[in-house]
C-alpha cells in the first residue's frame, strides 16, 4: 500500500491527468477532475432503477430487476472520452476507479440489495488479447471493491468476434450479438439474481444476449448496470 507521500511523489514526476478535460489531476482526485465530475451528466436512474429509459430496454425481453447507467453517453462528447480512453488508450485503471466511484453513488440507492453475483460482459479472445483486459472486467472490479459482491468471470464466453456496433443501427445491432455467447461447462446460478456490467448500454441487444445464456443455468432475474446510457 502506497503512503499518502509516495502517493504525491508519483503524482509530481508523473502526474495524472482528467480523462475529461485533460487537466492535471489533484491529489485525491482519480480519472476525472472535481469540476469533471461535477459537470458528468449522470443519468439519476440508480434512484428509480425499476422504471427508467434503461430499464425498458429490457422489458419482456429477460426478467429484469433494475438497470442503471452512470452518465449519459454520446459519440464524440466530452464525457465519451472516459470510454474512449478506457477501451482504446490501454487504461484498464478508468475501469476499476469508474466503477468504484458508480458503485459508491449506487449503493446509496440500494442497487445492489439481493444481488448473489456480477457477471461482466466477455469479449471476444482475440480481441481481448488485442487489448490485454475485459473493460467491463474492470469495471466489474471497482464495484467488487465498493460491495464485496463477487465476480464470476467464467460462467459465459463469447464464442466469435463480432463487428463493432459502433455505427450500426438498432436491428442491425441485435443481428450483431445474436448467439455469440456460450455458457462454459460446469455453471450453475440456480435462483440467483445476477448483475450484468457492460461498458456503455445501447439497445440492451448485447446484455441481453448474454442473460440468454445465463438463464440456461438457472439465474432467476437480472440487474444491468453500466458507466454509459446511450439514449435514442
Amino acid at each position: 500500500m502506497l503512503t499518502e507521500l509516495a502517493v504525491r511523489f508519483i503524482n509530481l514526476i508523473a502526474p495524472k491527468q482528467c480523462a475529461i478535460c485533460g487537466c492535471r489531476l489533484a491529489v485525491g482526485e482519480d480519472v476525472v477532475c472535481s469540476a469533471c465530475n461535477i459537470a458528468l451528466p449522470r443519468t439519476n436512474y440508480s434512484v428509480n432503477p425499476y422504471d427508467n429509459d434503461m430499464a425498458k430496454l429490457f422489458w419482456g425481453r429477460i426478467p429484469v430487476e433494475r438497470a442503471a447507467a452512470l452518465f449519459f453517453y454520446r459519440t464524440h462528447s466530452d464525457p465519451s472520452r472516459i470510454i474512449y480512453s478506457l477501451k482504446y488508450d490501454d487504461h484498464p485503471e478508468i475501469g476499476e476507479l469508474m466503477g468504484r466511484l458508480a458503485a459508491t453513488e449506487f449503493r446509496r440507492n440500494k442497487f445492489f440489495d439481493t444481488v448473489d453475483a456480477i457477471v461482466p460482459v466477455p469479449l471476444a479472445r482475440k480481441r481481448q488479447l488485442k487489448r490485454g483486459y475485459n473493460q467491463s472486467m474492470e469495471i466489474a472490479r471497482g464495484v467488487n471493491g465498493i460491495t464485496g459482491i463477487p465476480v464470476m468471470n467464467d460462467v459465459v464466453r463469447r464464442k466469435s468476434f463480432t463487428a463493432s456496433q459502433t455505427h450500426m443501427n438498432r436491428w442491425q445491432r441485435n443481428e450483431n450479438v445474436q448467439d455469440v455467447f456460450m455458457l462454459k461447462k460446469g455453471k450453475d446460478l440456480t435462483g440467483k439474481h445476477v448483475l450484468i456490467i457492460d461498458d456503455v448500454v445501447t439497445t440492451g441487444a448485447t446484455v441481453v444476449s448474454c442473460a440468454s445464456e445465463l438463464l440456461k443455468c438457472g439465474a432467476a432475474k437480472f440487474s444491468v448496470m453500466s458507466l454509459g446510457f446511450t439514449k435514442t
